[in-house]
């Protein structure tokens, strides 16, 4: 029997509820399974099992090293997308955030099932455009997180890395004014809130870290 195969050209064509639903599986146990490399097939190539077992191992190799080289490629921030027909853009001023838009992003950025609820907080409506300048949606929290399950792949990616890019930065920064700021003209507790600071972006970059180089472990 003849498959006919959809094979995504690049992580434009993939969704985070796609990779969300592989990263489940994606497991230390299923690592380089038989398993995991079907259910990758099945997930990115939008087929049931069936049709997976139906494909000669020649073609199953060439899909596996063409997933593995448009998940190598780098991920660079998308500022404004479309989906199911809303404009949505990425928060312009971060540092703009409310205590509630910092906890809500603070407790879903490092779970890739919580993911969806990350990126609805880091991209909302645009209510304003003109140009490349554009205006957001207030933070209602993440209640239609749902729809971002099928928001394209390379832009929660390009999120990602931005948002680590920024936190190292931060962190640099950080711990340079320690070095170079003599510790006598500092009170007490101004050195504890900076080293403190330091000590969280320090955590939640790490945790960023590890995800990033892993962003997915195809079975080769």
């Amino acid at each position: 029997m003849k498959v006919e195969i959809y094979v995504p050209e690049n992580l434009n064509e993939i969704t985070l509820g796609q990779y969300q639903k592989f990263e489940k599986l994606n497991t230390e146990e299923n690592k380089d399974s038989a398993f995991l490399l079907q259910k990758m097939v099945e997930i990115f190539c939008k087929l049931n099992l069936q049709d997976v077992l139906q494909i000669k191992v020649r073609s199953l190799n060439g899909i596996v090293s063409h997933l593995n080289e448009i998940f190598e490629k780098e991920y660079k921030l998308v500022e404004t997308f479309t989906l199911e027909g809303v404009k949505y853009g990425f928060c312009p001023m971060l540092d703009d955030m409310t205590l509630g838009e910092y906890i809500d992003l603070d407790n879903t950025l490092g779970e890739w099932q919580d993911m969806h609820k990350a990126m609805s907080i880091l991209y909302r409506p645009i209510v304003f455009q003109r140009k490349n300048k554009y205006q957001i949606e207030d933070y209602k929290g993440v209640d239609n997180a749902e729809v971002f399950k099928n928001m394209p792949l390379d832009v929660a990616f390009g999120s990602m890395v931005f948002f680590w890019n920024l936190k190292n930065e931060l962190l640099t920064n950080i711990l340079s004014f320690l070095d170079m700021e003599s510790k006598d003209n500092l009170t007490p507790q101004q050195l504890e809130a900076l080293e403190q600071s330091g000590v969280g972006i320090s955590q939640s970059m790490d945790l960023l870290k590890a995800m990033l180089p892993n962003l997915i472990r195809l079975p080769n």
